[in-house]
């Protein structure tokens, strides 16, 4: 694989240009924040320029075999690995730089900072485009003025469009490669974390950003979890809510679903007892495992001294269709205060878990989304004030305290 080139000796002109940024990096700071706004945009139209020169001479390296000598498969490729960029922030340059001829309006805005650098990518990017379709001949004039009049993103969307009406199989043939660069990569890091990286294509991602985005809004007024948070937590329920539904594909005739293995000794959290197995994934608390098992199916399974299975019972649902159905009615959906999830995103949670005794009734019971987590590993209670009305106490205070100071509540 190559690698950078060697360092050289920076050009006078580069030099000079060096020796005015370490200047203005030690400028004083803006005397009010007036000033300091003033001061952001007049920056952001001087790096404009100098992207705009980067372009240029971008452009005139890509005409050259230099990134061939150098062992470099492309100019993208050469600056992506010398440049420290993209492939596509390489390949807009490039892009803006060879077209600078033919587009003198949109570059004489750019210098006097009438519009951006990012606008005068997509206004290349859309003249490359549309000047390769067969019998269409660009307007610069009119990309120039919509880009003086619409946002970044609004801008983009119309550069589309003026794309696809100039050639709507080279638009078509775009989104094909856009759906075969999807990739999805899961892998397992330390300590259990698991590490998501992937891309999805324009239209994928739509679907993927319309089912989690609802999912990932704020859950009542204590819910100060960060945006980041609040969509790895949506990831989470839409996939714990597809395996409930059954929307998965079985596997060997049975519905796929998280399976737990545990000990007597871990399921009643018996001092010293050794942690759970959760497939595909590293060993679970107990109470991890006092949490799952609140509304699961159970099977029982007896092994011998020498880990032979001696005997397999039926499987049992703890809490039975009927109650689960009475549950619904009564509750209507998640009772955590705030939250809006209906009954079918939610599991049955246990006041007393069975295991303590705790019977499997509607005194007993009440539905949890995803919150779940929180009055198990979470620290948080919820507590019943009447046969309506609920109460969730946070793990900062005494339960006393938390009880006396009246936390949120939801009501029926």
């Amino acid at each position: 694989m190559s690698t950078k080139v060697a360092q050289i000796p920076m050009s006078p002109a580069i030099a000079a240009l060096a020796a005015a940024v370490d200047l203005f990096c030690s400028r004083e700071p803006a005397e009010s924040t007036e000033a300091l706004g003033w001061d952001l945009s007049h920056l952001r139209h001087q790096c404009d320029r100098l992207e705009l020169e980067f372009s240029r001479s971008a452009a005139e390296f890509a005409a050259t075999d230099e990134y061939d000598s150098q062992g470099f498969v492309s100019p993208i490729h050469w600056i992506r690995n010398n440049c420290n960029m993209g492939g596509g922030a390489a390949a807009d340059r490039i892009a803006v730089g060879e077209l600078a001829q033919s587009l003198p309006q949109s570059i004489h805005a750019t210098e006097d900072g009438e519009i951006g650098f990012a606008h005068l990518a997509l206004i290349g990017r859309t003249a490359a485009a549309v000047g390769n379709a067969r019998s269409t001949r660009l307007d610069e004039t009119e990309l120039l003025n919509k880009a003086l009049e619409f946002s970044g993103g609004r801008f983009r969307d119309f550069c589309d469009i003026a794309r696809h009406a100039a050639d709507a199989e080279r638009y078509v043939r775009g989104e094909v490669q856009a759906v075969e660069a999807r990739t999805l990569t899961i892998q397992p890091g330390e300590n259990g974390l698991v590490f998501l990286r992937g891309t999805l294509d324009a239209e994928g991602g739509a679907a993927v950003r319309t089912a989690l985005e609802p999912l990932a809004r704020r859950n009542g007024k204590g819910d100060a979890r960060e945006p980041n948070r609040r969509m790895a937590d949506a990831l989470i329920e839409l996939a714990a809510h597809a395996l409930d539904a059954g929307f998965v594909p079985q596997r060997a005739s049975q519905r796929a679903h998280v399976q737990v293995t545990t000990t007597l000794e871990t399921l009643i959290q018996r001092a010293g007892a050794p942690a759970a197995h959760l497939e595909l994934s590293i060993p679970i608390s107990a109470k991890a495992v006092e949490r799952i098992t609140c509304d699961c199916n159970v099977t029982r399974i007896l092994l011998g001294a020498d880990s032979a299975v001696i005997d397999v019972g039926r499987s049992k649902r703890q809490i039975p269709p009927a109650t689960r159905r009475a549950l619904n009615v009564r509750d209507k959906g998640c009772r955590w205060p705030g939250c809006d999830r209906p009954a079918s995103w939610t599991a049955g949670h246990h006041f007393v878990h069975w295991t303590k005794d705790g019977p499997t009734d509607l005194s007993n019971l009440v539905l949890l989304c995803h919150r779940h987590w929180m009055v198990h590993e979470g620290g948080w209670q919820i507590v019943r004030v009447d046969a309506q009305t609920f109460r969730v106490i946070p793990p900062t205070l005494d339960f006393y305290q938390r009880l006396a100071r009246g936390p949120s509540t939801a009501t029926a």
